[in-house]
């Protein structure tokens, strides 16, 4: 593989960087204070094309590869997590199922507004009694003679469930049962405004303060045979399938986390004195920073191939869960010596690592835990 990005990657590395750096910072704390969603920002982000890095442009998208949307999550995690998760649950949880499952009168109906940022689409597969277990789910549908289906049951902790430029969600609902008595999963799109759908805005987050996270139910919501996504019965293998280019996101999130983090640290470290000299001149400083850039370094080289594996039609399934296992961990790692390195002040939120100590904990739990990734990875290698 080629190392060296190009133009058009390091085009949206820029671009987003800039953004990021201008709008998103000055505003991060004081949105992460007041638990509150911009859709101010969200629409600017939508006009910067991040939603459609990767939509194909007969759909309003721009038709770039899946590095170049990995590279605009890592550039915005680099400065918050919760615009990052916006971004990242609206693109591989909202727009790609519709992208890959999704019928031409759907992606039609869709994908131009989603890829534009105009409203997101949520992801509807965890719920109360059913998280690492997704095949556990109890929400039902059930078909009625007309052909349309009625759909009941909760989901919890969805990102974009309740924004207020959320257009709907994708629901993996039971279906009916296979052969066996196994339960057969199906995905419907549910459109916002549909008669028994109704939200709950989750607040008191420990982290991604300012991003929108919900409670969903469903309360005899009828919904046309035409929302189904895809075939019925493929739920549960489209929701997986989902995932596995999910977890890169995540992995990105980790990797900006550790940067941001880093960053922050390297500069304090820089500036602060004791003993009549900056920290970064004591070694035992100087190694955590040097530790730092070569876990991030590390990360980002094996998150990238991961990419690059996915972009050229490789098998990848492994190596996005090993890339997400391990940025998430680097993130923790990193985010904690910067703290460290802080010292006191690394405890106030006046300090931007303090944010980053508590967005990275999210990412060894959503989309998948870290437990859940070693058990993907020992299968893989014959365990």
């Amino acid at each position: 593989m080629d190392y060296e990005l190009s133009d058009a990657q390091k085009t949206v590395r820029d671009s987003v960087r800039r953004f990021a750096e201008a709008r998103i910072k000055p505003r991060a704390h004081e949105l992460d204070e007041k638990e509150e969603f911009s859709a101010e920002l969200t629409r600017e982000m939508g006009e910067l094309g991040v939603f459609g890095l990767t939509v194909p442009e007969e759909f309003g998208g721009q038709g770039l590869d899946y590095l170049s949307y990995v590279i605009a999550v890592e550039e915005l995690a680099r400065v918050d997590g919760s615009h990052a998760a916006t971004v990242a649950a609206g693109v591989s949880l909202g727009v790609a199922p519709v992208m890959y499952f999704g019928n031409a009168e759907q992606k039609k109906k869709y994908l131009p507004r989603l890829a534009a940022g105009q409203g997101l689409f949520a992801f509807g597969l965890t719920e109360p009694e059913a998280g690492s277990d997704s095949r556990g789910s109890k929400t039902k549908a059930v078909q009625n003679p007309d052909g349309s289906w009625t759909l009941d049951g909760a989901k919890i902790f969805i990102t974009n469930g309740s924004s207020p430029m959320t257009d709907g969600v994708i629901v993996q609902a039971v279906s009916g049962r296979a052969e066996g008595g196994a339960p057969e999963f199906t995905c419907f799109i549910v459109e916002k405004g549909t008669p028994g759908f109704t939200t709950k805005t989750m607040h008191k987050k420990l982290m991604w303060r300012a991003s929108n996270t919900a409670e969903l139910y469903f309360s005899g919501v009828k919904v046309p045979a035409s929302a189904m996504l895809g075939a019925k019965g493929e739920g549960s293998r489209q929701m997986l399938k989902t995932l596995d280019s999910g977890r890169l996101s995540i992995g990105a999130m980790g990797l900006g986390c550790a940067q941001g983090a880093y960053e922050a640290a390297l500069s304090y470290a820089k500036q602060r004195c004791q003993f009549g000299k900056p920290l970064s001149k004591f070694q035992a400083i100087a190694f955590k920073l040097a530790d730092m850039a070569l876990k991030i370094e590390h990360a980002r080289t094996f998150l990238y191939r991961a990419c690059w594996l996915r972009d050229t039609g490789r098998s990848f399934a492994t190596e996005s869960a090993m890339a997400k296992l391990y940025c998430s961990e680097v993130a923790q790692w990193v985010a904690n010596e910067a703290v460290q390195i802080h010292g006191g002040y690394g405890l106030m939120k006046e300090f931007d690592v303090e944010r980053f100590y508590r967005d990275q904990r999210l990412l060894q739990i959503g989309e998948g835990t870290s437990e859940i990734q070693r058990l993907v990875i020992s299968r893989a290698i014959g365990c």
